[in-house]
C-alpha cells in the first residue's frame, strides 16, 4: 500500500511546528480553572529551582500572569524558600505592587522586574530569574551564549546582555529599563546580577531558564578546556528550529513537573 503526503503522519501532528508528537497546551474555558492550572505549575517550577541549587538567600523570582486579569501576575512571596513554597503561599500583585491576594509581602525586585516585562510585553506570560553560578560567571565575562551546541542554539540571535548595573533592582525606573533591553527577546543576561527568561507559558520560560543555565555551564567549561568551535550561522538557525520552539519547550516542562510532584507533592497544598 502506498500512502499519500497527507496519510504519512497522524493529523494531530499537522499543525506542530517540529513534526514531534507533542500534545498542545491545554484551553480552558473557566478562568479559575486555568488559574489553578497556572499557579500549581508556578509552585512546581520554584521548587525545581530550589532542587537544582537556584535559590540565593531571598533572591529568585517566578511569574505568571493572571489568565482572567491582564494586569494581575502570581508570583512567589518574599523570604519564602524556593524549598517550600506551595500554592497556597503564592501571592498575586497589581502593576502597582500591592499584594491583592495572598499572605506574604512581595520582593520589591519581583515586582519591578516582572511588572515591568509584562507591563511591556504581551506575549509574556511568564518571566523566570535568579541569581545562579553559571549565568554570573557567564555575565561577568560580559559574554552571551555562543551556539556550541542544539540547545544553546534555541538562544541564537535571541538574547541580549545587560550591563548597567546601578545595584540591586528595586526601582521601577530600573525594571522598565530592563524590560526595554529585552525587547521581544527570549532572554537576558544581567551582568552582575543574574538571568531573566521568558516564555509565552509558564512551562517555556522555565525551561528556557533550565537550558540557559546548563547552557552557560557547557560554555565555560569548553572554553576553559580549549578552543570553542561554534556552529555555522546556517547550522544555528537549523537547530534553532527546532530546540528554540515554544510548544517543545512547554511540553518538556511537563517531564520535570511530573518528577517533582511525584517527589514532593506538598507543593500542591492550598
Amino acid at each position: 500500500m502506498t500512502l499519500t503526503s497527507s496519510e504519512t503522519q497522524p493529523g494531530y501532528l499537522a499543525d506542530t511546528h517540529t513534526g514531534l508528537p507533542m500534545p498542545q497546551p491545554p484551553v480552558f474555558d473557566d478562568p479559575a480553572e486555568e488559574r489553578r492550572y497556572r499557579k500549581r505549575r508556578l509552585a512546581a517550577a520554584l521548587r525545581l529551582f530550589g532542587k537544582y541549587g537556584f535559590g540565593e538567600g531571598i533572591s529568585g523570582h517566578i511569574s505568571v500572569r493572571d489568565p482572567e486579569h491582564r494586569d494581575l501576575f502570581w508570583v512567589n512571596p518574599f523570604g519564602v524558600s524556593f524549598k517550600l513554597v506551595t500554592v497556597g503561599d503564592l501571592i498575586c500583585v497589581n502593576e502597582e505592587g500591592v499584594v491583592v491576594e495572598g499572605r506574604h509581602p512581595v520582593n520589591p525586585s519581583a515586582f519591578v522586574i516582572h511588572a515591568a516585562i509584562h507591563g511591556g510585553r504581551a506575549d509574556a506570560e511568564a518571566a523566570a530569574h535568579a541569581h545562579t553560578t553559571h549565568s554570573r560567571a557567564l555575565g561577568a565575562l560580559g559574554r552571551l551564549l555562543e551556539p556550541l551546541d542544539q540547545e544553546s542554539a534555541a538562544f541564537y540571535q535571541d538574547q541580549v546582555l545587560y550591563d548597567d548595573y546601578r545595584g540591586p533592582s528595586i526601582a521601577r525606573e530600573q525594571g522598565l529599563d530592563i524590560a526595554d533591553k529585552l525587547g521581544s527577546a527570549r532572554a537576558v543576561l544581567l551582568r552582575h546580577h543574574g538571568l531573566i527568561t521568558v516564555g509565552s507559558t509558564l512551562e517555556a520560560a522555565v525551561h528556557w531558564f533550565f537550558t540557559y543555565d546548563s547552557c552557560a555551564e557547557v560554555q565555560l567549561l569548553a572554553a576553559a578546556a580549549g578552543q570553542t568551535h561554534p556552529m555555522t550561522h546556517e547550522q544555528a538557525v537549523a537547530a534553532q528550529d527546532g530546540f528554540g520552539d515554544a510548544q517543545l519547550a512547554w511540553f518538556s516542562f511537563q517531564l520535570l513537573y511530573d518528577e517533582i510532584v511525584r517527589e514532593q507533592p506538598d507543593l500542591l497544598g492550598e
